[in-house]
């Protein structure tokens, strides 16, 4: 009794430590969205349209870098070193950011500020998955994705309390961005007591330390474990990831491609494009500034909530099947959203409230079932071997179409109009619901990953 309670609060808490990783994805992500508006202005770093898209974007051409990177960085040095130098990296380019003087100053500082948040969505998810028992591995890597929602409501509320207090205050924005290093530095605290991953242990053949650690964090079967571990090891024969290697294996060349794809339905849905220009966005249709703050906030809560309470029915449910009913659900959404905005028929002020409802729903969709999903269904279908290499991968694609659509969606709103621009992706949800048919198939990624070997 005594050692399972002392198991579950090691692994908690390490569980938590790792999520924080999560939470400054979303931070950082999210913090942009009410600053953006501050730092444009002529007194400030006066952005035009296009320059917003790049200071945007620039975090996530980084992220790009940092997701490719952080796969062979933690196959050498292990996981929790890993997070340690990615909250380094968060601190540092936290401070250039609130302290750039112009528009390449800031683009160059979020650059390096992406690599650490690419290479934060790439490890946690994995790292959660590996030092989790099976029961509660679904749940546990679905925290990071409660966590991230987590991190964007938190810059929600402190760009809305900060925007409201001093918004008349010219730099008030260099105080929401510096704001997101308080949780990096917490992150580099905690992560000196939390556990490292016994999987790479297995891999690295310290197969003692990693029997200790499964132990510890409550796994059953311990013995089991180790032998399977060190069994796949002597299998390949102790070489090192090869590509070569692993894209002559059909089985594992079909589940990159699947996780790609999972990667590539994520973002496509457009729903970043709201986390970065949710109070520019809110302001075009007719909302002040300051409601705009706000409104923010309504949506981060309601995202938290819906998150909370999808990430415990996916748990239970067809990962597949709920993958499709929550990209249906986008495209219900975003459609209204688009009509909304369309018609003519309303008040300003009513189409101000159904135009927050719309969002709030697509939101909670999106953060409820797509999102959660995607990244439960990617730190799952990897086998150990080459989990690192292959989700950096995916994580990537999911960063490098964050890159494409947060760069052209301020020319599209200009060129389109917002209702058009909706419509887009709506469009855009519905090809995902295909391409979730055609390759997301959960019997068919299972039987993969069973016969897969590197």
């Amino acid at each position: 009794m005594t050692s399972k309670k002392y198991n579950s609060k090691f692994l908690n808490y390490s569980v938590y430590v790792i999520s924080l990783g999560g939470f400054l994805f979303g931070y950082d992500t999210g913090v942009i969205n009410g600053a953006l508006a501050f730092m444009s202005r002529p007194d400030q770093l006066n952005l035009n349209p296009s320059l917003q898209g790049v200071v945007s974007s620039s975090l996530v051409i980084g992220a790009c870098i940092g997701a490719l990177g952080c796969g062979k960085v933690a196959d050498q040095v292990g996981r929790k070193k890993t997070l340690r130098l990615i909250a380094i990296v968060f601190t540092i380019s936290t401070f250039l950011c609130a302290l750039a003087i112009n528009f390449w100053f800031m683009a160059i500082f979020r650059f390096i500020l992406g690599i650490a948040v690419g290479a934060a969505s790439s490890l946690s998810p994995m790292y959660l998955a590996e030092i989790s028992p099976d029961s509660l591995r679904s749940a546990n890597v679905n925290k990071n994705a409660i966590f991230i929602v987590l991190g964007q409501l938190s810059a929600f509320v402190v760009n809305a309390i900060l925007g409201n207090i001093w918004g008349n205050w010219g730099p008030i924005w260099r105080i929401m961005v510096l704001s997101a290093a308080i949780p990096s530095v917490i992150l580099w605290i905690d992560s000196f007591r939390i556990s490292g991953s016994p999987q790479w242990l297995l891999f690295k053949r310290r197969v003692n330390k990693a029997r200790q650690l499964f132990r510890r964090l409550g796994f059953s079967n311990t013995k089991q474990l180790v032998i399977s571990g060190t069994e796949t090891i002597d299998e390949s024969d102790d070489q090192e990831f090869s590509w070569s290697v692993a894209l002559k294996n059909k089985n594992l060349v079909y589940l990159l491609i699947t996780g790609i794809v999972i990667a590539l339905i994520q973002q496509i849905s457009g729903v970043n494009t709201v986390m970065y220009y949710g109070t520019i966005l809110l302001e075009n249709v007719g909302m002040g500034a300051g409601g705009s703050l706000y409104a923010n906030i309504l949506i981060g809560v309601v995202s938290v909530i819906a998150s909370i309470f999808g990430t415990r029915t996916i748990e239970k449910a067809n990962h597949h099947k709920m993958l499709v009913i929550g990209l249906i659900g986008n495209v219900v959404f975003l459609a209204l959203l688009g009509l909304i905005m369309k018609t003519t028929m309303f008040s300003q002020t009513i189409t101000n409230v159904l135009v927050l409802i719309a969002l709030t729903l697509f939101l909670a969709n999106h953060q409820g079932i797509v999102s959660p999903v995607t990244w439960l269904l990617l730190a799952e279908m990897f086998p150990g071997k080459v989990k690192a290499q292959f989700m950096s991968v995916a994580t990537a694609t999911t960063w490098i179409t964050n890159f494409i659509i947060s760069l052209i969606y301020p020319q599209l709103i200009a060129l389109l109009g917002t209702a058009i621009v909706f419509f887009v992706f709506a469009l855009s949800n519905g090809f995902s619901i295909l391409l979730s048919v055609i390759f997301v198939n959960g019997r068919k990624m299972k039987k993969a990953y069973e016969n897969a070997e590197v």
